[in-house]
């Protein structure tokens, strides 16, 4: 099958839909000729609009459609989407979520072939039933899982590429935009995940010390508390981005030297667009989870309960046994050796990430036994 039409299913979230980005770059780099769509929330839509990769954007609004099921525009927007997807006639649908929503998309695409990860690795493992193929995932992390749907193709295995100069819009940052160098987002999907806004107060503040860089923090919906709370307890070293759109925010991380935050998705796409990162990791496993094929990039505490990878509604030792210098400390470290890398010929943002560069694939961790 010289062109086929794939689909890919990997509707959120931003972190989550990152991850599948190397997917869909081997996709279009071995199968040229072929049709790809990809099936996304609304609210991530931004990343992929443009991208060159891809032939089309479907959107969905699941939790919009959830809260008002009986409302005219909820039955317009689901036949808008059941019409776009009827219209590009899948003949390949990759599952790139291991749960019921992904299948349910990839069963109502009508496909002959349904490939996922297989039953053992999926969040809801009976999903698999739906499914035509399933294929073992070659290595732990999330990126390597997608890689190895994307392999049942027959895709030759190589080393990850996220493409990031492909991400967001052509859209510029203006001259008279602030210089946030060092970016802070302290939100995540978890409480759990969220390490307390007053030790990321600390974190800046020890930063400002060591190098004169005060942080901009950023707020996804619903976090402006939250990134308040840092600013006041910086002292005044932490400042307040305005809300930018998804657009706006991959331009912001784009130019930094370096992003600071937890287990969530600003962080996993600065690291896609070739920027220095650091994680603050607890209930999820660095393996999986952080920064693909840059474990140094994170700190967390191996504890007992670490890595439960359970959703709670508190901070937890695993983030609570992490002191501020220590997450300073390695900040600084990573910060100058941007500051010393940018002094010289300047890296070209987004061309190619830390996981795809050489030196990035020699000091791999064991775990990182995928391409």
């Amino acid at each position: 099958m010289d062109a086929p039409r794939i689909l890919l299913i990997r509707t959120s979230a931003l972190g989550d839909i990152v991850h599948a980005l190397p997917a869909l770059t081997a996709l279009r780099r071995h199968l040229p000729k072929a049709r790809i769509a990809w099936v996304v929330e609304k609210a991530f839509a931004p990343l992929l609009e443009s991208h060159a990769d891809l032939d089309q954007v479907l959107t969905i609004n699941t939790k919009g459609w959830r809260q008002r099921p009986l409302a005219a525009e909820t039955w317009r927007e689901m036949g808008r989407f059941m019409s776009e997807l009827d219209g590009f006639g899948a003949e390949i649908a990759l599952d790139l979520m291991g749960n019921y929503k992904g299948t349910l998309i990839a069963m109502l695409a009508l496909c002959d072939r349904r490939i996922g990860i297989s039953k053992r690795w999926r969040r809801e493992p009976a999903s698999a039933a739906w499914l035509t193929d399933t294929v073992p995932p070659n290595g732990r992390h999330a990126v390597n899982q997608a890689l190895a749907v994307a392999g049942a193709l027959g895709l030759p295995t190589e080393p990850a590429d996220f493409g990031g100069d492909r991400l967001g819009s052509s859209s510029q940052l203006s001259d008279e935009t602030e210089d946030c160098s060092v970016i802070l987002h302290p939100g995540t999907g978890w409480a759990n995940k969220t390490y307390p806004p007053e030790r990321w107060g600390e974190v800046t503040r020890l930063i400002a010390k060591e190098t004169g860089r005060d942080t901009w923090v950023s707020a996804g919906p619903g976090e402006n508390r939250l990134a308040d709370r840092v600013v006041s307890s910086s002292q005044g070293h932490a400042h307040c981005l305005d809300d930018p759109s998804l657009d706006d925010l991959v331009e912001r991380l784009r130019h930094a030297d370096l992003v600071l935050g937890g287990d969530t998705g600003p962080i996993h796409l600065a690291h896609a667009l070739g920027v220095s990162v650091l994680s603050v990791m607890g209930p999820t496993d660095p393996e999986r989870n952080g920064p693909y094929g840059a474990p140094e990039r994170t700190v967390s505490q191996r504890l007992p309960c670490s890595f439960c990878h359970r959703r709670l509604d508190s901070v937890k030792a695993c983030l609570l046994e992490i002191p501020p210098h220590l997450v300073a400390s390695r900040a600084v470290e990573l910060l100058r050796e941007s500051m010393r890398s940018s002094s010289g010929t300047p890296r070209r943002r987004g061309e190619a990430g830390p996981a795809g560069s050489r030196e990035a694939q020699a000091r791999r961790a064991p775990w990182d036994t995928g391409p």
